[in-house]
């Protein structure tokens, strides 16, 4: 089965930082783009940072840029998202996704990702 299993979320005061995980299983892992995604409550998801598979390529949406680093393991099958000087604004529940099509494509959700992970809510207090 495939599975993508986010974690890492909790809760932090603002400056503070987190770093979320997301382990996968059931798929051909370096043959696709990661992404992380977040849905706060009354907003569309948006898409966060994706990464491309081989991690060559790296995007970040603009109010993340800066603060937000994304990377990935191949061998361990895992992606990570440091979060560092979090906002209020970024408390959202965080979501990974896997897609076959380009990094860039998945973060604008230009493509409906080929799996999603179960969320993991991040609250930023200030």
């Amino acid at each position: 089965d495939v599975q993508l299993q986010a974690s890492g979320g909790g809760l932090v005061q603002a400056g503070g930082s987190l770093r979320l995980s997301c382990a996968a299983s059931g798929f051909t892992f370096d043959d696709y783009a990661i992404g992380w995604f977040r849905q706060a409550p009354g907003k569309e998801r948006e898409g966060v940072s994706c990464i491309s598979n081989s991690g060559d390529s790296i995007y970040y949406s603009e109010s993340v840029k800066g603060r937000f680093t994304i990377s990935r393991d191949n061998a361990r099958k895992m992606v990570y998202l440091q979060m560092n000087s979090l906002k209020p604004e970024d408390t959202a529940v965080y979501y990974c996704a896997a897609d076959l099509a380009g990094a860039l494509l998945l973060l604008n959700l230009w493509v409906s990702p080929d799996y999603w992970g179960q969320g993991t809510q991040v609250t930023v207090s200030s």
